[in-house]
């Protein structure tokens, strides 16, 4: 009995509808379906040829998908592809998430470096402040950090980088890599020659930016760097408690 046919005719059928959407997907079936014959015992030591297929993976979603969802097995097929495609997402998700949290964490960083830096040239936290909403303005295009804030509904004590896709994020970073090196390197001081190199180094990030039709303060917010951590976290929880096997009868 294969996923609860008794009559393998019975069983060909739903082979034969998971081929036809395969085909009305537009792939290729003879990838996914192969049809052999193999040789099995039928008594007395005689042997017989029997229809058989090879199946990929996606194969058997798509006989699962098209199969009785009344019988057991075929309902059962049907929530595991269902979690294993659920899955598949959540791992998108976290792959998507570790790459903003390395681009944050690298913003992070370039970002007290900078703090740093101009401290020791007469820059106090306030100069720090100005002078990374000018470059922020330089780099959205007019837009400071508190507009940028207001545009993404951002609440004013929540970061920016937060709300960020992960190429502004690159983008910020790479414009403080540059005004970190420039400081050090000829040794500036005071917050007006800061503020000129900081803004220049944005405004380049920016044409570069423009040169492949990307406007930094068009792209559109993205989830919130926290909700995003609790949620991937809280799906991937909830895969690993429903992927089980089913109880047994007693």
């Amino acid at each position: 009995m294969v996923l609860g046919y008794k009559r393998w005719e019975n069983f060909i059928e739903t082979i034969k509808k998971a081929m036809q959407s395969c085909e009305n997907a537009g792939i290729e079936v003879d990838n996914h379906f192969r049809e052999v014959t193999k040789m099995v015992q039928i008594g007395s030591g005689a042997r017989r040829n029997l229809q058989d297929y090879m199946l990929t993976r996606y194969a058997c979603y798509l006989i699962a998908q098209n199969g009785d969802s009344k019988k057991e097995e075929i309902a059962f097929a049907q929530t595991y592809f269902a979690v294993q495609t659920r899955k598949q997402e959540i791992i998108e998700d976290r792959i998507r998430l570790m790459n903003r949290l390395e681009a944050r964490e690298k913003l992070k960083e370039s970002e007290k470096q900078l703090s740093k830096n101009i401290y020791e040239r007469g820059v106090d936290d306030l100069g720090f402040a100005r002078i990374r909403s000018k470059g922020d303005s330089a780099l959205f295009g007019g837009l400071n950090t508190m507009q940028m804030k207001a545009k993404y509904e951002v609440k004013e004590n929540r970061p920016l980088a937060d709300f960020l896709p992960t190429l502004t994020i690159a983008a910020k970073n790479l414009a403080t890599e540059m005004t970190n090196y420039n400081v050090t390197e000829k040794d500036m001081y005071g917050e007006e020659s800061i503020t000129d190199e900081h803004v220049d180094n944005n405004l380049s990030v920016r044409n570069m930016l423009n040169k492949r039709g990307i406007k930094p303060e068009n792209l559109k917010p993205a989830e919130d760097l926290k909700k995003l951590e609790r949620r991937v976290k809280s799906e991937s929880k909830k895969i690993a408690d429903s992927n089980q096997l089913p109880k047994k009868n007693k």
